[in-house]
C-alpha cells in the first residue's frame, strides 16, 4: 500500500483493508499482517487456514512483532505517513499465502469490492486492474525475478464521506486590532448536553479523568471540550509584529479532543507571501507548488521528538511556531485582511475560516468610519423629520 497523498496520512489506530474473494479462496498464512476474524474453517482437518472468510479484513501488525512474522514495510500499527512528510514510511506491506485459487494466470481470479478504512470511512476503492507484472531485484543487484501476476487497486479520499461535520476551524488576531476573531459558532457542531448528554466535556468537570478514560464505542470518534465552535482542532493565526522590511506571524494549533493524540500531524497553509518566507521556528517546512509559477502554499509539520506529537486536550494540548516573512513592496499590505491566510488544512482536512467581513481591520480603515458617518446622518435626518412632524 502506497500513500501518494502529499499531506494526508493514516494515523492510529491505523488502516484496515478488506475485499471479497471471487471463488472459494482461503488464506493459509500471512506475514506482516493478520485478518481480524478466522471464519468457519470446520471443513479443514489437520492444518487449519489462517482465514476462511469470503470477505476477509486485514490489519497491520504492531511494532515489536517477532522477526519471523515480519516483512519489509510492515508492523507499524497501520500508520502510514504522508508522501511529503516522510516518504520512507509512506508505504505498508503484508504477504498472503492463498489456497483454492489455482496456480496459473488463467485460474487466478481478481478479488472485488475492496474497502479501505483509515480508521473510519472516507476512502472509496475502485476495481482491481491487471498491470505489468512486478519485478524484484536481488540484494546483490545481479538478478531480477518477476511476479506471475500483478494488479492495482486505487482508493481515493473524500472529506465529505469521512465525516458529516468539519474537524477544524481557524481563529484570527493581530497586533493592530484588539479584536480576536473566534471560530464561527457551531462550526463543528453545537453544545447539546440537554438532549444528547456527553456530546462534550466541561474542562472544569471534577469527573473529567473518569469520563476521558472510559472507552467509547468508536475510539477514533472525538470527545471534545465544550466550546462555542465544538471543533477537535483550532488553528490560530496571529499577525504579531511589523518591521521595516519584514513581518512576523505566530501560529498556534490547539487540540480540544480528549480522545486523540495527533501523531505526525501536519498543516497546509495558503498565503501569497509564502514566496518570501525568510525563517520558520520549531516547525518543518516544505513548499507545495500545485501551480508551477505560483508559490503560495506551504506544508508545516512538527520536529521529530520535539513537537511532532500534538497531545490530547489539556495544558499540553498545543503546538506553536512563528514565521518571518520578507515584505514585497508590490503586494504587501495590512489592509482588507491581506495578512491572513486564504485557506488552511489540518491533516488534509479543510478548516473552516471566519467570514471575511469579520477579519481584524486596520484602525484607520476607511470602511467603518464611512458606515458610522452615514449612520449619524441618517439619525439626524430621522430626528429632524420627527421634530417637523411634531411641529
Amino acid at each position: 500500500m502506497f500513500n501518494f497523498q502529499q499531506y494526508r496520512h493514516i494515523q492510529a489506530p491505523g488502516w484496515s483493508l478488506g475485499w471479497t474473494w471471487a471463488k472459494k479462496e482461503v488464506i493459509w498464512s500471512m506475514m506482516g499482517g493478520q485478518t481480524t476474524e478466522q471464519g468457519d474453517c470446520s471443513r479443514y482437518k489437520g492444518n487449519t487456514p489462517h482465514c476462511c472468510k469470503k470477505d476477509p479484513l486485514v490489519v497491520d501488525l504492531l511494532p515489536g512483532t517477532p522477526y519471523n512474522q515480519q516483512i519489509a514495510n510492515c508492523c507499524k500499527g497501520g500508520v502510514i505517513n504522508s508522501w511529503v512528510q516522510d516518504p520512507a514510511n509512506a508505504a505498508s506491506s503484508f504477504q498472503v499465502s492463498v489456497g483454492g485459487s489455482g496456480t496459473t494466470n488463467k485460474t487466478v481470479k481478481l478479488p472485488k469490492n475492496f474497502t479501505l478504512r483509515a480508521p473510519g470511512p472516507g476512502y472509496t476503492c475502485g476495481p482491481a486492474k491487471i498491470v505489468k507484472p512486478t519485478k524484484f531485484t536481488t540484494a546483490d543487484q545481479r538478478r531480477v525475478t518477476q511476479a506471475l501476476m500483478t494488479w492495482n487497486v486505487t482508493c481515493t479520499y473524500s472529506q465529505f464521506l469521512a465525516q458529516k461535520t468539519p474537524t477544524c476551524c481557524v481563529s484570527l488576531s493581530s497586533f493592530y486590532n484588539d479584536t480576536i476573531v473566534s471560530c464561527p459558532t457551531c462550526t463543528c457542531g453545537c453544545q447539546n448536553n440537554l438532549t444528547h448528554p456527553g456530546s462534550c466535556v466541561d474542562p472544569n468537570n471534577p469527573y473529567l479523568a473518569s469520563v476521558v478514560q472510559s472507552p467509547g464505542k468508536n475510539s477514533y470518534q472525538p470527545l471534545v471540550q465544550c466550546t462555542s465552535h465544538m471543533c477537535p482542532i483550532r488553528v490560530h493565526w496571529h499577525v504579531k509584529l511589523n518591521y521595516k522590511d519584514y513581518w512576523r506571524v505566530k501560529i498556534t494549533i490547539t487540540n480540544f479532543n480528549y480522545r486523540m493524540n495527533y501523531t505526525q500531524w501536519n498543516l497546509v497553509v495558503q498565503h501569497p507571501n509564502f514566496d518570501n518566507l525568510t525563517q520558520i521556528f520549531s516547525f518543518n517546512y516544505k513548499s507545495l507548488t500545485p501551480y508551477a509559477a505560483i508559490n503560495d502554499t506551504a506544508m508545516l509539520w512538527g520536529v521529530k521528538f520535539y513537537n511532532d506529537l500534538l497531545s490530547q486536550a489539556g495544558p499540553l494540548g498545543n503546538v506553536q511556531s512563528e514565521l518571518l516573512f520578507r515584505k514585497d513592496k508590490a503586494t504587501f499590505t495590512f489592509d482588507k485582511g491581506w495578512a491572513f491566510p486564504r485557506r488552511i488544512y489540518f491533516n488534509g482536512d479543510n478548516c473552516v475560516m471566519p467570514p471575511p467581513d469579520a477579519y481584524p481591520w486596520l484602525p484607520n480603515a476607511s470602511s467603518r468610519p464611512i458606515v458610522s458617518l452615514l449612520y449619524s446622518i441618517l439619525t439626524i435626518l430621522a430626528a429632524s423629520v420627527i421634530v417637523l412632524a411634531y411641529a
